[in-house]
């Protein structure tokens, strides 16, 4: 089997292996975690180079760049189950809803990073003000207007159109175009809720496309003096176990609040006993 997204894994361990047949649906081996981060020293940093340097870092820029460093070196965190088989995904890409406006009837649009080994923290963060602005300023990007067409179609003929892609997608030959900039099909969907006041929660991953990790980010708070903020963590445990996860999550909590480790390279070295 082939795949223009992944490289075929052939060698999953006796458990592993059975698993997609006991768990055929992704959203039947979801696991869900609440981490909190200690955001005190991430924030004055970020303070410190918006005042020094004229960067526009936010926290959610941070958060996309450490999740991206966590997975570049903890790889089975981008490893997603398609037609039964274990896939090693080419690259690490982040996804998230950017709303035209602040308000109930604002429409939402969904954008794609594509995060690279020689990327950091400000490649990043230009990337997603660029991406976000252009966004807002348009009114829509190219998925929304695939959305927006197929979406006139008539009820039964989705229902085959979209039957018709999940029998692709099972064999590896979903089209490249209608992958391209949906989230169903990135490493990593996030969901900024702190942005509009929300705490954090559980949600749900989707049967349909490859992705096996959603996260929730919730509001600041104040707690014994310290800058805190809570993010909610799903993914798909078919893919690597609990321990995987744990030093994962554990990589990425020291990621955020050791902000000095944002400024360098994606594939630049992390602590080697959490990340080994």
């Amino acid at each position: 089997m082939r795949r223009k997204d992944a490289v075929l894994l052939n060698d999953p361990d006796p458990f592993h292996s059975i698993v997609p047949y006991v768990m055929p649906k992704r959203t039947e081996a979801e696991v869900s975690s609440e981490v909190t981060f200690d955001i005190t020293e991430l924030l004055s940093f970020i303070k410190k180079h918006n005042e020094e340097q004229g960067t526009n870092y936010k926290l959610f820029h941070c958060i996309c760049m450490a999740i991206a460093k966590t997975i570049y070196h903890r790889p089975k965190m981008n490893i997603f189950i398609a037609g039964r088989k274990f896939w090693q995904r080419n690259d690490i890409t982040l996804s998230f809803v950017a709303k035209q406006k602040f308000a109930d009837e604002a429409q939402e649009t969904l954008m794609t990073l594509k995060v690279d080994g020689d990327m950091d923290l400000d490649r990043v963060s230009k990337i997603i003000l660029g991406d976000v602005k252009k966004a807002r300023s348009s009114g829509t990007n190219s998925l929304d207007k695939t959305m927006e067409l197929v979406g006139k179609l008539p009820r039964f003929v989705l229902e085959i159109f979209f039957w018709i892609l999940s029998r692709m997608e099972y064999h590896g030959i979903y089209p490249e175009d209608l992958a391209k900039g949906d989230p169903n099909y990135t490493t990593c969907l996030l969901s900024n809720l702190g942005s509009i006041g929300a705490d954090n929660c559980y949600h749900h991953l989707s049967n349909f496309g490859t992705n096996s990790m959603m996260g929730t980010i919730g509001t600041m708070y104040k707690e014994e003096g310290r800058d805190k903020v809570k993010m909610t963590i799903t993914l798909d445990e078919r893919i690597a176990d609990g321990f995987y996860f744990a030093k994962s999550l554990k990589l990425l909590k020291y990621i955020l609040e050791h902000p000095e480790m944002l400024t360098s390279k994606v594939s630049d070295p992390v602590p080697e006993d959490i990340a080994k």
